[in-house]
């Protein structure tokens, strides 16, 4: 008895705790629903599993047909659909044992009890309190009330004092379910519920022991989850709170309404910025402070000297370039003379051979000296193709150039061009004439 006392006193402890959170929650929006909002903006479907303690004693507390209650388990299920934010309709199936020992009556010949409840179905309404919470949009925990009406199935064995025991078969019976308790959003799906339930009976044979006209009843303490069916994204009906919502709403229109003075402020600061920009540049248009005849909006150079002449963005002129005029004198055209007579290659090669080098570092010193531009010209006579003689030609004029470069030339000024055998100078029927075709003509400019 003193084991029983003590759980009913922690669980309405926990209960009158849950009324006073009153529902507790972050103030996340993302539960927001708008108020009046048409179609089916939240779960209201649900099923849950319990299991718990059944006992003969109750909160209900009188003197019951047997001294010691022994709590058996019991299990069960529902299926509930959420009405209202404060009501929901719930059919339940429960099943398990009752057990007492320890007649009241010291003459009754049956020591204990033992019940079977096959199943047990009820019909019940479900009030969830104190879902109302000013600050929060979605409750955290629900205290809630049930009460219905059901039909039991059951059967007993009774042991006597003797050690003989008896059976009673399957009994039908009409019972009211009331029952408390409060939930706690483990997350959007899935909710922890924890109760108490007395299950009165109309009747005096749940336990087989008549005692006048006395109807049974006995209850359970269960725990259980509760899993919500549909989207995640909608919220609870259950642990929706609805004048949050309508609190919300409110706040957001002030918001907006602030939002829009605030801009309007903005607006009014920008116009007056560019009105001041705007008189400032008219201002400007007129003014001309270095005197240079171009106005101060259009000056890219202000504080030019006086006297200074300018360009149409107010920018001194640039001062008047003489061109520096090169010419190429007849000591440099011996150079180039002589630098294409001394000018010999390996046979059948573009390799240039060492005697050539002197009269070509003069050729390169010029280059670089004056900056003149060269244009080579390589030819050959017409002994083999005229595919090898073009390349050959080709390669020799590059030689050359490469090598005018090593000695300090600047690469962008010297040409390099092959002819092969296309514009011979002498005759290619004599071995004198085919010497004179294969050559590199130097050109400077």
């Amino acid at each position: 008895m003193k084991l029983h006392l003590k759980k009913t006193g922690l669980l309405i402890a926990g209960l009158t705790m849950g009324s006073q959170l009153m529902a507790q929650t972050t103030d996340s929006t993302k539960n927001y629903v708008q108020p009046f909002a048409g179609g089916s903006p939240f779960r209201t479907w649900s099923v849950g599993l319990q299991a718990g303690m059944s006992s003969i004693n109750t909160l209900f507390q009188d003197k019951t047909d047997y001294v010691t209650a022994n709590e058996k388990l019991m299990y069960g299920g529902y299926i509930k659909k959420q009405l209202l934010h404060g009501l929901g309709v719930q059919a339940s199936f429960m099943r398990g044992h009752l057990q007492g020992s320890g007649p009241r009556d010291a003459s009754y010949p049956i020591q204990r009890f033992d019940t079977e409840i096959k199943y047990a179905v009820d019909l019940q309404a479900v009030i969830t309190l104190a879902n109302i919470n000013w600050r929060s949009q979605q409750s955290f925990i629900q205290p809630y009330i049930s009460f219905g009406a059901g039909n039991m199935n059951f059967a007993s064995t009774l042991y006597a004092n003797n050690g003989t025991t008896s059976s009673v078969g399957n009994t039908r019976q009409w019972y009211i379910p009331v029952g408390t308790g409060f939930k706690f959003n483990l997350g959007p799906v899935v909710n922890l519920d924890l109760g108490y339930q007395v299950n009165f009976v109309n009747g005096d044979n749940l336990d087989q022991y008549y005692r006048g006209d006395k109807r049974d009843k006995y209850g359970m303490a269960h725990a259980g989850l509760e899993f919500v069916l549909g989207k995640s994204s909608k919220p609870q009906l259950a642990a929706h709170n609805p004048v949050a919502s309508m609190r919300y709403e409110y706040l957001m229109e002030q918001r907006r309404l602030q939002g829009e003075i605030d801009a309007q402020k903005a607006d009014n600061r920008r116009l007056r910025s560019d009105l001041d920009a705007t008189n400032a540049n008219i201002a400007r248009l007129t003014t001309d402070s270095d005197g240079d005849g171009v106005v101060d909006i259009s000056d890219k150079c202000p504080n030019t000297p006086a006297g200074t002449k300018v360009d149409g963005s107010g920018c001194p002129l640039p001062a008047p370039v003489t061109p520096v005029r090169v010419v190429v004198t007849e000591e440099d055209r011996r150079v180039v003379r002589e630098a294409i007579k001394n000018l010999e290659f390996e046979f059948g090669k573009a390799t240039i051979r060492e005697k050539s080098f002197p009269s070509l570092q003069r050729v390169a010193k010029i280059l670089v000296d004056k900056n003149f531009s060269l244009k080579l010209a390589g030819h050959t006579d017409n002994v083999g193709s005229a595919e090898a003689n073009m390349k050959l030609s080709k390669d020799r004029a590059e030689s050359v150039k490469a090598y005018l470069v090593e000695q300090g030339a600047n690469p962008s000024r010297i040409e390099a061009v092959g002819y092969g055998k296309n514009q011979p100078i002498a005759s290619n029927k004599t071995e004198a004439g085919r010497q004179k075709n294969r050559r590199v003509e130097f050109t400077l400019y």
